[in-house]
């Protein structure tokens, strides 16, 4: 092989590297973590979590919402699952999806709202889509049985940072990209910092909405009307309260083992221990007052439905 030959090879493959490395084949982008910022029930928006997963649960919402990002029509969806819990594996960590719903073509969608700045996205992504996957397929089905899905995070920051509202991702052919290797998943990152004009009027609305812009057409503006609807009902307040008030007791807790430990890391390890136990405390207080359906308490505890029955079984006996 001649010099040349040589050094073109050995470029093509360092390309081909960075590309399985999750770079650019022109440079790697850079991504600053940020903080979870813990807002009172007043300053909520669409974006944020708790309000997201709300409005999410109505499929008139999570409906329409679907169709905007993905540019299709939808005949109809199973009741959204919201904050769906996937546990495979009594030792294996679990996952919390915000949306999970199927449509009637046997679709799955997973939609995550994204606020905090994380360069984990591409290999969380890849998590969830594993875990979406084992969780379709019962123990001993075969994997034919595998259906098309979709995992959708809608950032408030450009995580690879070249201007697009929209990147999406498929498995394909490095050596002839019209080939598609067609295991049917798809997984798409939204920015709403886009500033291509590469998006559908309809979708650069919903995303400036959801990025704190006003309510541009009648979509969005129905969403603004149940963002409203949620901040107006005192069930939903109350429910928030009591969320806020123990994530504000686990973040005090973390400050203080980074202190102690003298660790960078203690505020996110200190909120993740005992986050588990705070939860089931705070459905078992539900349960004791007696005003909240099962599916609302797993809504503010952060608890699967199935986990909040087990505790309402558990107070009988």
């Amino acid at each position: 092989m001649n010099k040349k030959n040589e050094n073109v090879n050995r470029g093509t493959n360092d390309n081909r590297n960075k590309k399985r490395n999750g770079e650019t084949a022109e440079e790697k982008v850079t991504v600053t973590e940020s903080k979870p910022v813990i807002k009172s029930f007043e300053e909520l928006e669409f974006k944020d979590d708790f309000i997201f997963g709300v409005i999410m649960r109505n499929p008139k919402y999570c409906k329409p919402f679907l169709e905007t990002i993905l540019g299709i029509k939808i005949s109809g969806i199973k009741y959204p699952k919201t904050q769906e819990a996937i546990d495979i594996a009594a030792n294996s960590k679990s996952v919390r999806l915000d949306v999970y719903v199927e449509d009637e073509e046997n679709t799955v969608y997973n939609i995550e709202m994204q606020i905090t700045v994380s360069k984990n996205l591409p290999k969380r992504s890849r998590y969830y889509q594993g875990m979406i996957d084992l969780n379709i397929l019962e123990k001993g089905e075969d994997y034919i049985n595998l259906k098309r899905s979709y995992v959708i995070f809608i950032c408030t920051f450009d995580l690879l940072g070249k201007g697009r509202h929209m990147y999406t991702f498929e498995n394909r052919c490095l050596q002839d990209m019209e080939i598609s290797f067609g295991d049917g998943t798809t997984k798409i990152i939204l920015n709403t910092k886009g500033t291509m004009n590469d998006v559908s009027p309809e979708m650069k609305n919903l995303l400036d909405y959801i990025d704190g812009k006003e309510a541009a057409d009648e979509f969005t503006r129905k969403l603004e009307t149940a963002v409203k609807s949620v901040k107006n009902n005192e069930k939903w307040r109350m429910g928030y309260m009591t969320l806020e008030m123990r994530y504000r007791e686990l973040l005090e807790q973390g400050i203080d083992i980074g202190r102690s430990e003298g660790i960078d890391i203690g505020r996110s390890e200190g909120m993740e221990m005992g986050l588990e136990q705070e939860k089931i405390q705070t459905a078992l207080r539900m349960l004791h007052a007696g005003k909240l359906s099962i599916e609302e308490i797993a809504l503010y505890s952060g608890l699967t439905i199935e986990k909040v029955s087990e505790l309402k079984d558990s107070l009988k006996e």
